[in-house]
């Protein structure tokens, strides 16, 4: 069972509030899909999804999250319950329907959105009031992004999310069957809202361009990745195509490698309002399209770049 306790701070001293899981899991269902974005960082598609005669099941909740990447959640209703290979089950059938996941995501957030669907990372969140020793070894044992939520209701008014346990998948290498001799050289361009399109070399696009970086900026780039990923036991680490992402329940930082420029960008979730903005080291984005989220870049070129932005890294850890 969780251990976690929460207090409410008053001047008269502290008091500590109850915690519970919903009695009706309908109400946390819509609670929250009414708040998808909010809480998960994941935009609401369908709720009970069904997929079909032959399979017999619905989906509880079907989104796509912030990465462009498909998003079924499902919620244990008890603690016995198997909620693990269900949700594996609909994964299996979400990578076998994709065309038919694309045309609800046309559907429901537009064309732009459903060219840009990220398929080396679809995720399954399963969401409960708690969870046993057994589900957070089994999902251990799975090669597939899974994420593991416990809830709280704390009070009347509070609602406690905890990641439990996450895996991340790991994907073999593909070598791109071109490489073009200006693929390090083009800068990543992309509108406000994502890229469209589907890209050739998938997934391989920023490990290219790792690949083509000096070996300063490769030491550079490892020494990010193990500062962020040392934030925490809740950071995951993904690659997509076009840039690398470290999350917790939702991203915190998206990073992308210009090996001919000689530097590394970090996209954060910090408001650039609250920033003092200096140039060539950070700038306010939120109005200039880019890959990955955060409306605050920060161009790295060496370690002291690094040193320096270390508490804007941690402040959008914590705040994420």
């Amino acid at each position: 069972m969780s251990d976690i306790k929460v207090f409410r701070v008053t001047p008269a001293g502290v008091a500590e509030l109850p915690t519970k899981s919903a009695s009706i899991e309908k109400s946390l269902q819509t609670l929250f899909e009414k708040n998808l974005e909010a809480l998960l960082g994941v935009r609401f598609l369908a709720t009970e999804y069904s997929t079909g005669k032959v399979h017999g099941g619905r989906i509880d909740t079907l989104g796509i999250d912030e990465n462009g990447c498909p998003v079924i959640i499902e919620y244990k209703r008890a603690v016995n319950e198997n909620v693990i290979n269900q949700g594996l089950f609909y994964l299996d059938w979400l990578l076998d329907h994709r065309k038919e996941f694309q045309w609800l995501v046309m559907e429901t957030l537009g064309a732009e959105t459903a060219k840009a669907v990220e398929w080396s990372a679809p995720r399954l969140l399963c969401i409960a009031g708690d969870f046993t020793n057994y589900d957070q070894h089994a999902v251990k044992q799975i090669n597939r992004n899974i994420e593991l939520i416990r809830y709280r209701h704390c009070g009347d008014d509070l609602l406690l999310l905890e990641l439990v346990n996450a895996t991340t998948a790991t994907v073999a290498a593909r070598t791109p069957t071109t490489t073009p001799t200006d693929l390090a050289d083009a800068p990543i361009k992309a509108p406000v809202s994502k890229p469209t399109g589907a890209n050739q070399y998938q997934s391989q696009f920023i490990d290219y361009r790792l690949a083509q970086a000096s070996q300063p900026i490769k030491d550079l780039y490892e020494a990010l990745k193990a500062f962020l990923l040392g934030l925490g036991d809740d950071v995951q680490f993904k690659q997509l195509q076009f840039y690398f992402a470290f999350k917790r329940i939702k991203n915190f930082a998206c990073v992308e490698v210009y090996p001919q420029a000689g530097k590394v960008t970090v996209f954060l979730k910090v408001d650039p309002k609250t920033v003092t903005l200096e140039p060539g080291f950070t700038r306010d984005v939120s109005k200039i399209g880019h890959f990955g989220t955060g409306d605050l870049e920060i161009t790295l070129s060496t370690m002291a770049d690094l040193d320096r932005a270390t508490p804007l890294l941690v402040r959008s850890y914590e705040e994420s």
